[in-house]
């Protein structure tokens, strides 16, 4: 007669083979037979390691098509987590090669989700088409590091904002900021999203449309053209006044 602990661990194990998503947790105390067949001796869970100081992230190209082979997400960034923990601000930089794509293709709505190995980290982005314009209505992120001590304890942290309108632009143009963007998720998690383009639903042969450029950028480039032309202005006004006074001068020594 088999003994009750065994037959335990084979249920156990036959229910994590039929339900997806399902996996047997190691306890730190006591090892079953069936979390040896879930867990190979001296597996890591994968977890970001936060670095004290900001470095610029990797760009990453990911792209989305429906099940009729249709693009309908296109986004080109990098993306940086900003983590406050204890009053000490980190940084992790998603790297694009480690990242999975999935997400879902609608008529107005559209999903594109960005996953590290593990779920360690995660950004998802959901966009909207209305009256022939496409935005971000939604944006999840999380990450869960390695304690940044040895007597920290694990902690995912999270981050939403909802029923917005990010990134406005037309139907069959881009998005575009070379300047980035740094959006508040919570009181404890930033993210950074540079340089950034982005479009969504109509993407004729997968490529980008005509690029709509963000506001900082639209002023880097406006700005000094406008200061370079106050500046020739003073000059010309400062020569246009010397001359003016130095003819007066000269008429006014002439023989009446």
């Amino acid at each position: 007669m088999p003994q009750r602990g065994h037959t335990g661990g084979w249920c156990l194990f036959f229910v994590a083979a039929l339900i997806p998503g399902a996996h047997l947790g190691r306890n730190d105390s006591s090892v079953n037979s069936a979390s040896n067949f879930d867990l190979p001796s001296g597996a890591q869970i994968y977890r970001p390691v936060l670095q004290p100081s900001e470095s610029t992230p990797h760009i990453g190209t990911y792209a989305l098509t429906s099940l009729a082979g249709k693009p309908c997400i296109k986004a080109t960034m990098g993306v940086e987590y900003i983590v406050i923990q204890e009053k000490k601000t980190w940084y992790f930089n998603l790297e694009p090669s480690s990242v999975s794509t999935s997400g879902s293709c609608g008529k107005d709505t559209a999903v594109l989700s960005l996953t590290l190995p593990d779920n360690a980290a995660g950004l998802q982005l959901t966009f909207r088409m209305e009256k022939k314009f496409f935005f971000i209505t939604k944006l999840a992120a999380h990450v869960s590091p390695q304690p940044v001590c040895q007597t920290c304890a694990n902690k995912t942290y999270f981050g939403l904002l909802d029923h917005s309108r990010l990134f406005t632009t037309a139907d069959g143009l881009s998005f575009k900021c070379q300047s980035g963007y740094l959006l508040l998720m919570s009181s404890e998690l930033w993210i950074k999203l540079v340089p950034l383009q982005i479009q969504a639903f109509t993407l004729p042969k997968g490529k980008y449309g005509k690029e709509m450029e963000c506001w900082a950028d639209f002023n880097k480039q406006v700005v000094p053209v406008i200061v370079g032309a106050v500046v020739v202005g003073l000059i010309l006004t400062l020569v246009l006044t010397h001359l003016f006074i130095k003819d007066r001068r000269r008429h006014g020594y002439e023989a009446l």
